[in-house]
C-alpha cells in the first residue's frame, strides 16, 4: 500500500478521531492535515507487521493532537484565556441530541478520546490501547468510566 492509498482510505477515520478527541471540528481539520504531513515524513517507519495503517495513523494523530494541546496550553497562559470565552460552540457530529452534545462536552479530552476510538471508530480494546499507549485493560476501564459519566449526565438531563 502506498502512502496516498493509506491517506485516502483513512482520512475520514483520522478526522473523526481528532474531532471527538479535541471537541473542535476546525481544530480537527487543521490537525488532520498536520497528521498526514507528519505521517508522510514518517511513512518509511511504518511497519505493517506491527499493526494496521489505520492504527498507525491514529497514533500519529494522537501525537499531533497532544502536541497541539501542549502548545495551546502555553498560548492560553500567555493570553489569559481572553479569546476562549468568545468562541462559538460547535457540534461534534450532526444529528446528536443537545443532551448528548452537552454530556460529551462534559467529558475530559481523554474520555472523549477513548469513546472516539472504541465507539466511533469501533476499534477493539487492544488496538485502541495501542493508539493510547496503555494496556487493553486500562483502555476498557477508561471506556467504562466515560460511558458511565455519559449515562449519568443523560439520566440527569432526562
Amino acid at each position: 500500500m502506498t502512502f496516498t492509498q493509506a491517506a485516502e482510505a483513512h482520512l475520514d477515520d483520522v478526522y473523526g478521531y481528532l474531532a471527538w478527541f479535541t471537541g473542535d471540528r476546525d481544530a480537527a481539520d487543521d490537525l488532520a492535515g498536520e497528521t498526514f504531513e507528519r505521517a508522510l515524513r514518517l511513512w518509511h517507519r511504518f511497519a505493517p507487521d506491527r499493526g494496521s495503517v489505520r492504527t498507525w495513523l491514529c497514533q500519529v494523530a494522537r501525537t499531533v493532537a497532544l502536541d497541539h494541546f501542549r502548545s495551546e496550553r502555553r498560548r492560553t497562559r500567555r493570553e489569559q484565556l481572553a479569546a476562549q470565552h468568545d468562541r462559538v460552540e460547535e457540534r461534534f457530529v450532526e444529528g446528536l441530541s443537545p443532551d448528548l452534545e452537552n454530556a460529551l462536552r462534559a467529558l475530559s479530552a481523554g474520555e472523549r478520546e477513548v469513546v472516539a476510538l472504541r465507539v466511533l471508530l469501533d476499534l477493539d480494546a487492544g488496538t485502541a490501547a495501542s493508539v493510547l499507549g496503555i494496556s487493553a485493560t486500562n483502555c476498557t476501564t477508561r471506556l467504562n468510566r466515560a460511558l458511565k459519566k455519559l449515562e449519568e449526565a443523560l439520566h440527569v438531563a432526562a
